[in-house]
Formats: structure tokens, C-alpha cells, sequence
């Protein structure tokens, strides 16, 4: 029976694709390889949101073409979807699927049906903008704790951001029914506490003509005909933290206090090159409606150092609405230029050394905010579910515990907070554990 391996790179919907492509390979009669050497095929689940993610995967393939030279090589996700050839030159890959004919997949390697696409080759790649489904599995988290699944409920995206290639490759945005989210999250309330629901843009669940129902619907319905114990929420636009969103995650105790927003620039003229769809005054508002609503909450963003033309100015002005601003964590990135996006023709290109620079007073900015929000929680009790990782948890409002001793995985247990560590809190005393 041939063996194969699915190897994931960047992003949560990468994973859960990952995850789907694993139960239909396995369906169609091939055999997991516990590690790729021992792979009759290797698939790599590509990323493409930066240079350095494709450089990456460019690395894995030669790693692979040279340790486990047998092996037929597959190259799928976004970075095929974007430049196939440059894929399919390189030795070893025996096909390059584009998002477009990742659910063809299965077809293509065990000689199925025939699958229709436009190819040249060994290149199967379509129009991403006429997919109207997509690949979905529960996959266990990516830091390996395998205690609070992610499940994609949302694919694409229709924003135009004049960085992001994400929308060429992963086409308009689409999401899964209501009622296989509803069944999806059943079954993973069975064997977990915590359910992290996601999507490339996942706060436009339920936007597609025709539907009456938005994310917060989904959310009431997942509650009221599913036993899941929590839900958490991963990156949701700005604008689409409706006040009814907010309000529901505020009132539920079954719904993690952790805002993820994604910033990207605080410089309203910076934001306007983004072609991002808020200034200041909108963010301060839906994150300010968050801290009075949620006064424990996480509240994290991604922000982008460097952007083409962001002067001393700007980025000052960024960092001083940053500082001002309720976050307890920051995912901080540096501006890389992606080929086929506006951004990329910017001839005010930002000199490296000084993105380099900007990133590390933002990183420093995150570690001061993220320090003292974990300061506060000191003395306080936080309901957090315990992780694989031998004696620890992690919060609702998304902080590592140190636990006072080790305890089954995947539990939620209130702690109380004793005191704070190098990166996370450490429990002062166990209060009680939920079954």
C-alpha cells in the first residue's frame, strides 16, 4: 500500500486544508507515513504570504528530492496556486495543484477519475475565482498540544488590500453551511473542551448573496444546539466586530475573551495605501468597545513594519496609536514585497535595515503591553484548559499558566493566579477542575 505525508506550511486554513487532503488520501486506500523519508508521495501544503515562506518551501522540496529521492513530490496551496512553474521546474515535483484543484487531489494521485482542469503538464491549476467550495478538516492546534482543534468555516477573501496576494490565491470568499458547522462542532465537543473556529477572513461568514445569517448567528447557533464548552474566535476584521458580536462574546461564558484585530498600520495615511477599510477613529472604537465590554480580554493584532513609503512620520504615528491602544499581544511582521500585488510596484520601497528597526521597537512595544497586562491578572482566577504539554494551560484570555503540578489534557480548571513568568503566569492554587 503506498505511504504518504502531508507536510503544512503558514497559515490555520493551511493546516485544516492540510488536515482534509489527509482523510481523503486515506480514503482512497493510501497508508500515513509516520515521517516523510519512508513516503511513497509527499505533499507540501504551501504558503506564499511572504518571500521567505516561499523560499521555505523551495528548501523542503530540495530536502526531500535529496533525502527520500523516490519519492513523487506534490506541491499544492497557495504558493502553486500563484507560480506553478517555477514550481513544476524544480527536481522531484511530479505535480504542482493550485487551491483551485486541491479537492482533486485524491483523483489525480491514485489514477481516479479524470480531472478536469486547465493543465500544462504536471500543472493543474484553474481560475481560483470560480471555486465555490472548499477543503475542510478539524486539525489539532499548530503548537502541537492536541487539545483545542481548529476548524475552517470560512475560505478567501473579497478585500483588495494593496499588500496581500492572499485573495489571487485563495479567490472570493465562501463559507462552509451552517449546518456542517453546526454537525463539525458537535462531534469535536465530544472529545475536546475547546473549539477555535477560523478562516482567511473569517469574519465574513455568511456574506454571500441570498444569506441572513452573520458570524454572530452562528455563534447563537452553535451554543444553543451543541454542547462545545468553549468557542474561541481566531482573526476577525476590525469592522466586522459588530456591536452584536462583541456583546454576544462579552455575555457568554462559553466564548474566549480574546479579540484578535488585525491592525496592519496606525497611520491613516498608510492605511489609505493599504487600501484598508478603517482609520484611527474606527479601530480605537471597536477595540475600546472591547476593553469596556471585556475588561480581562485578550486583545492581539497583526502590524506591518515597513510599508512601502511609511515615513519616520507615519511610523511614528503608528507606534504612538499602538501604545495607545488595549493590546495584550502583537504579532509583528515585516513588510515583504509579493509580485502581482500593488504594493510591490511602490517605488518608495522602505530600506530593510529599517523595517528591521520599526519591527523591533514594535516587538518591544508588544513585550512592555503584554508584561503588564500579565501583571494584572496576578491574583486573579482564570479559566483556562490544560494543554498536552506536561503542566500547562492556557488561559481564555489566550496566557500560558505554569500549573502547580500536572493534570489530564483537556480539561478546562479554573487557576488562580500566583504570579507571572518570563513569557506567561504560574498558578498560585487549584480552585476546581470541570470534567
Amino acid at each position: 500500500m503506498p505511504k504518504f505525508f502531508v507536510q503544512n506550511f503558514g497559515c490555520r486554513a493551511t493546516q485544516a486544508d492540510g488536515a482534509a487532503l489527509e482523510s481523503v488520501l486515506a480514503g482512497k486506500g493510501l497508508k500515513a507515513a509516520g515521517e516523510r523519508s519512508s513516503a511513497d508521495l509527499v505533499v507540501l501544503n504551501s504558503c506564499t504570504v511572504t518571500s521567505a515562506a516561499d523560499e521555505d518551501v523551495r528548501q523542503t522540496i530540495r530536502r526531500v528530492h535529496r533525502e527520500n529521492p523516490a519519492a513523487r513530490i506534490l506541491v499544492t496551496g497557495c504558493y502553486a496556486q500563484r507560480a506553478p512553474d517555477e514550481l513544476a521546474a524544480m527536481p522531484g515535483v511530479a505535480w504542482v495543484v493550485g487551491n483551485s484543484h486541491k479537492t482533486q487531489i485524491a483523483d489525480l494521485v491514485t489514477g481516479g477519475e479524470e480531472v478536469a482542469a486547465p493543465y500544462h503538464g504536471n500543472i493543474h491549476v484553474g481560475d481560483i475565482f470560480a471555486q465555490h467550495d472548499f477543503l475542510s478538516a478539524p486539525v489539532e492546534d499548530s503548537a502541537g498540544d492536541r487539545t483545542r482543534p481548529n476548524l475552517k468555516i470560512q475560505d478567501g477573501c473579497d478585500n483588495r488590500c494593496s499588500f496581500c496576494i492572499i485573495p489571487f490565491v485563495r479567490g472570493r470568499s465562501r463559507s462552509a453551511p451552517a449546518a456542517r458547522v453546526v454537525e463539525q462542532v458537535g462531534a469535536l465537543s465530544r472529545r475536546y473542551r475547546e473549539v477555535v473556529l477560523s478562516g482567511i477572513n473569517l469574519g465574513r461568514w455568511g456574506r454571500e448573496p441570498g444569506s441572513r445569517m452573520k458570524l454572530a448567528d452562528l455563534l447563537r447557533l452553535l451554543l444553543e444546539e451543541t454542547e462545545v464548552e468553549r468557542l474561541r474566535l481566531s482573526s476577525v476584521e476590525p469592522m466586522d466586530f459588530s456591536d452584536d458580536l462583541l456583546q454576544l462574546m462579552a455575555a457568554s461564558p462559553r466564548i474566549a475573551k480574546h479579540v484578535h484585530a488585525p491592525l496592519q498600520s496606525g497611520s491613516d495615511g498608510i492605511l489609505r495605501r493599504m487600501r484598508r477599510k478603517y482609520r484611527q477613529r474606527h479601530y480605537a472604537d471597536r477595540l475600546m468597545k472591547a476593553r469596556a465590554w471585556m475588561a480581562d480580554a485578550a486583545i492581539g493584532a497583526d502590524v506591518m513594519a515597513g510599508f512601502p513609503g511609511e515615513s519616520e512620520a507615519d511610523f511614528e504615528e503608528s507606534r504612538q496609536f499602538i501604545a495607545s491602544m488595549p493590546f495584550t499581544y502583537l504579532h509583528v511582521f515585516t513588510y515583504s514585497e509579493r509580485p502581482g500585488t500593488p504594493a510591490a510596484q511602490e517605488p518608495a520601497a522602505v530600506p530593510m535595515s529599517v523595517r528591521k528597526e520599526r519591527n523591533r521597537i514594535l516587538r518591544e512595544l508588544a513585550a512592555a503591553k503584554n508584561r503588564e497586562f500579565r501583571e494584572r491578572m496576578v491574583g486573579k482566577t482564570l479559566s483556562a484548559v490544560t494543554l498536552h504539554e506536561p503542566g500547562v494551560a492556557l488561559t481564555e484570555n489566550y496566557l500560558k499558566v505554569e500549573l502547580d503540578r500536572e493534570r489530564e489534557p483537556n480539561r478546562l480548571v479554573d487557576v488562580k493566579i500566583g504570579s507571572v513568568s518570563e513569557s506567561g503566569l504560574r498558578e498560585a492554587k487549584l480552585l476546581n477542575v470541570l470534567a
